[in-house]
């Protein structure tokens, strides 16, 4: 598929998904098989940590260089930090300090207890506001409920980005009409391998054939998420 980055992205939640902590050794120590072509995700559980600054040290001490936070999964706000969630706005200033993209889902969720009021990506506009300097990244466009929103807020603020995993190619111009427009703010992804997902080659090939500027697909495929992760 002429692939050359991609993403290993995790999350941490132990009693929606069964996904501890583990996962992040997992990441990292896969990702140094090849440094120089995955980018390890990592994750800490807002809820369930004691130690969020420490375990964002961790984070960085294994190579970890984003962060995926699954708000339906880990039954949280993007911006619970103002409800008193202290360890949510700690997650963030570390994030900044470290030079980690904030990777947050929005969109629905078929799992089994996901909570998918959590998903609405308009909670994420409090945390462009509040972290001007955090790069975030709105996974999945906020599909299939909220992809206007998720629009809005790449128009909005400058520190916003989404991507397009988990969006079958062929619906991506009739969630995104102005996709063209938003290029220099989405980044290709896959999903893979999630439900329905038929693999990365697949994809790839799809989106391909969308009636897009070619300079239009560069910056999808490549050159945003360059950007994003300082490459």
């Amino acid at each position: 598929a002429g692939v050359q980055k991609a993403g290993l992205i995790n999350y941490v939640s132990p009693d929606i998904m069964g996904f501890t902590d583990e996962v992040n050794e997992f990441s990292a120590r896969y990702a140094r098989r090849y440094p120089d072509r995955l980018i390890p995700f990592g994750s800490v559980h807002p809820r369930f940590s004691k130690d969020p600054a420490g375990e964002m040290a961790r984070l960085a001490d294994l190579g970890i260089r984003a962060i995926k936070i699954h708000p339906p999964h880990q039954l949280i706000y993007p911006n619970d930090y103002l409800n008193g969630m202290r360890a949510l706005e700690v997650i963030y200033r570390k994030a900044i300090e470290y030079r980690m993209p904030v990777m947050i889902h929005t969109g629905t969720s078929v799992f089994p207890g996901a909570r998918n009021k959590f998903g609405d990506p308009i909670h994420v506009d409090d945390v462009a506001v509040d972290f001007p300097e955090l790069t975030l990244i709105l996974a999945h466009g906020g599909r299939p409920l909220w992809m206007s929103t998720c629009v809005f807020l790449l128009r909005r603020h400058q520190n916003v980005y989404m991507d397009i995993s988990s969006i079958p190619p062929q619906n991506l111009l009739a969630y995104f009409p102005q996709l063209e427009k938003l290029a220099d703010k989405t980044m290709f992804g896959s999903d893979w391998p999630g439900p329905g997902v038929p693999g990365i080659r697949a994809n790839i090939e799809a989106f391909l054939q969308l009636p897009l500027s070619e300079e239009a697909k560069r910056k999808i495929l490549r050159e945003t998420a360059l950007k994003v992760f300082g490459e």
